[in-house]
């Protein structure tokens, strides 16, 4: 949990630049769920194992599992932004230069985003975001995302013992460059052999056929306030 000083009509005009970033996505959220992309790179491959964690974090999953079907997260106020995004290797750790977030190559996924609960406190049952992988005809819940904008809290939040990453640009095209924050990916449903906290997943796979929504995409540049 995180506490910071925020005012009402701050946290008001944070979810005002948020909300317009995911209405496009809300609008065609029915394609992004039951589009047809029976090309995808793991086709009829039984959905795997959860990953092992730890009492805090097996609780938060228990709670969250409800979202595995996307209509539910839907209807609880999350707003598909319809890109998965991917990070291939190009322009992730190493090579994207000292002013870009390090990344692992991997993918984040389809980001679900609900602005009705982001703010400056920390909830481990009201993730900021869902990830979702695009799997046969189906999205399947992957991790989830803690995020809070720089506009609400200068310095990083923590959850989970972690402290949020960044600051950062938003990630275009499904959010602005403008929306600087902070993030946790958290993979409650994907191993990952890069950590459970690590902000890319290898285990997690873009479309490059049939899925109309893919992105390789760059790090986002870091911000220093």
């Amino acid at each position: 949990m995180h506490d910071d000083e925020t005012t009402a009509p701050q946290r008001e005009r944070v979810r005002n630049a948020v909300v317009p970033a995911v209405l496009a996505g809300a609008a065609i959220v029915s394609i992004a769920i039951t589009s047809a992309v029976s090309a995808h790179e793991r086709p009829d491959t039984p959905t795997p194992a959860p990953p092992a964690l730890g009492p805090a974090l097996a609780a938060t999953r228990a709670a969250l599992d409800k979202y595995k079907d996307p209509m539910a997260a839907v209807r609880d106020g999350y707003f598909s932004t319809v890109a998965c995004v991917e990070f291939r290797g190009a322009g992730s750790a190493g090579t994207a230069g000292h002013d870009h977030m390090a990344y692992a190559p991997g993918a984040m996924g389809v980001h679900f985003l609900n602005p009705a609960n982001v703010g400056p406190t920390l909830d481990s049952l009201k993730p900021q975001v869902l990830l979702y992988e695009p799997e046969g005809d189906k999205l399947r819940l992957v991790g989830a995302e803690w995020f809070v904008p720089l506009a609400v809290s200068k310095t990083a939040p923590t959850i989970f013992g972690q402290t949020l990453q960044g600051p950062m640009e938003g990630h275009p095209p499904f959010m602005p460059a403008g929306l600087t924050h902070w993030d946790l990916h958290v993979w409650l449903w994907e191993d990952n052999p890069a950590g459970v906290f690590s902000p890319t997943n290898a285990r997690v796979k873009c479309p490059t056929r049939g899925y109309g929504y893919s992105f390789d995409d760059a790090p986002p540049k870091m911000v220093h306030p």
